[in-house]
């Protein structure tokens, strides 16, 4: 009771707005954090685990900015005294690889009963998980979702203030709160998130249900935040969002996609713009001629197609056919030749043919992918395409998988061949993990290559002859050197 009220007087001088709310949350925590630290003599640290895609990792960072300010230390391992779980939930079979590593994170625990355990994300959005980590992993002391990341110093406080169980699940969120610390991975790179949310609800992806639907970051708020990143000598960005071709578009006065390009590579300093995920449907001619213009945008695009069949396109609810797909691959091709494609493909869809899986190979054929993603279909309760019928037994599943696999890795390297030979502009990521004697970046196009030199090199973007295309990846030499 008395935790209770001190709690309560905590909250009543905490500031309405954001992110002053947030800012004044982590100095309440950084004065526990700092009391106990004196107490144990020696710091406490923290570990992260983050599942799923891109805009998770951008989560992760934010999370680690924050525990940072506070005076938490990163760990190697889960034996922390803060450990959190990002979780995905694209897959269900992610959800069970979360809660096969949460009975190592109760063993630790025994030992540190003041660990703090922690889940967010995706995973947290879906009321029967919550439900099941409150009855069933009840040494999980904190649990929140995607639409309140930012509020993790307001939580964790309370979890340390009060000694008791934290759940706060938003359904949904207006408003977009950024302006908090982050911790980027990388020096030369980061991601900046453009919008959050989806609203095309294809039907066999939750992403929609556990993101919320979709909403806009302010362009200003936007290129603010990029010419930061440039003062602090960051080269490439990559702007994030479920399908950045539809940014923009609920605004009062509506921005284009295109039009946020054009402002983002004003900014001096960035030399490399990347971008994903652009939905077919959405990508503009507008959008196109922006790609074809500039010198900073990468010529590489990412065009998930899913199927080649409009029949299971339609049951996909992906609002295009084939034709459509391909005459605007054509589009691309025409307008930026050097461009590198990839896509996403699903078999096994329910319901699938084989005349629908010879139409999906005939779409790798006429769109020449320099790489796909190809993934067996997988049932995702809570989605329309769960409820869909399944007439294929798994073995004719995997056959068919494995024709369109191998199409996709026969034209992926036909593709890569077409560099060999000429010089690229590729920028230094890190120290070749087979050979420290060589260094490992990229193209503009996305492709990987590999070539002596050493530390001094990363960060940098610098001339390399392509010497050998290797399927994949290519093996270079530094020019003149």
């Amino acid at each position: 009771m008395e935790e209770q009220r001190g709690w309560n007087d905590i909250l009543k001088n905490a500031p309405d707005n954001e992110p002053d709310r947030q800012r004044y949350f982590m100095i309440k925590c950084r004065e526990l954090i700092e009391r106990r630290k004196r107490e144990i003599g020696r710091d406490l640290t923290f570990y992260d685990q983050t599942f799923g895609c891109q805009m998770n990792f951008k989560d992760s960072e934010k999370l680690n900015g924050i525990l940072e300010e506070i005076g938490y230390v990163k760990a190697d391992s889960e034996e922390a005294d803060f450990v959190y779980y990002n979780t995905c939930t694209v897959r269900e079979n992610a959800n069970i690889r979360v809660y096969g590593r949460l009975g190592t994170l109760k063993t630790f625990k025994k030992k540190n009963p003041e660990m703090i355990i922690a889940m967010c994300g995706c995973m947290m959005q879906e009321p029967e998980e919550v439900e099941k980590v409150r009855n069933t992993f009840r040494f999980v002391d904190v649990v929140f979702g995607t639409h309140n990341i930012y509020k993790l110093a307001e939580l964790l406080y309370r979890a340390l203030y009060t000694r008791e169980r934290v759940f706060d699940i938003w359904e949904k969120a207006e408003e977009i709160i950024e302006d908090l610390p982050s911790d980027r991975k990388i020096s030369f790179k980061a991601g900046v998130n453009i919008m959050f949310g989806c609203d095309n609800f294809c039907s066999y992806c939750i992403v929609p249900y556990v993101r919320g639907r979709e909403r806009s970051r302010r362009p200003e708020d936007i290129v603010a935040e990029v010419k930061k990143l440039a003062a602090e000598g960051v080269k490439e960005i990559m702007l994030l969002g479920q399908n950045v071709n539809s940014y923009g578009k609920k605004f009062q006065e509506p921005i284009s996609f295109a039009q946020l390009l054009r402002m983002v590579e004003k900014v001096d300093g960035i030399e490399r713009i990347r971008f994903m995920t652009s939905h077919p449907k959405d990508l503009s001619d507008e959008l196109i001629q922006v790609m074809a213009e500039s010198g900073k945008i990468c010529r590489h695009l990412h065009l998930p197609v899913q199927s080649g069949s409009d029949r299971i396109l339609k049951k996909m609810n992906r609002h295009y056919t084939k034709d459509q797909y391909l005459t605007l691959v054509e589009k691309l091709r025409k307008a930026v030749p050097d461009l590198s494609l990839t896509t996403d493909i699903i078999v096994g869809f329910p319901g699938e043919t084989e005349e629908d899986i010879q139409e999906t190979i005939d779409v790798v054929r006429k769109a020449r992918y320099d790489s796909a993603f190809t993934f067996i279909y997988s049932k995702r309760s809570g989605t329309p395409a769960a409820r869909m019928e399944e007439n294929n037994p798994d073995e004719v599943i995997h056959e068919r998988f494995d024709r369109v696999l191998q199409e996709v890795n026969r034209v992926a390297r036909e593709q890569n061949q077409k560099m060999q030979g000429e010089t690229g502009y590729v920028l230094v990521e890190s120290i070749d993990e087979k050979d420290e004697t060589m260094v490992t970046g990229r193209l503009s196009n996305n492709n990987v290559v590999h070539f002596k030199g050493d530390t001094s090199l990363i960060g940098q973007i610098v001339p390399v002859v392509l010497e050998e295309a290797k399927g994949f990846y290519y093996i270079g030499r530094l020019k003149d050197a």
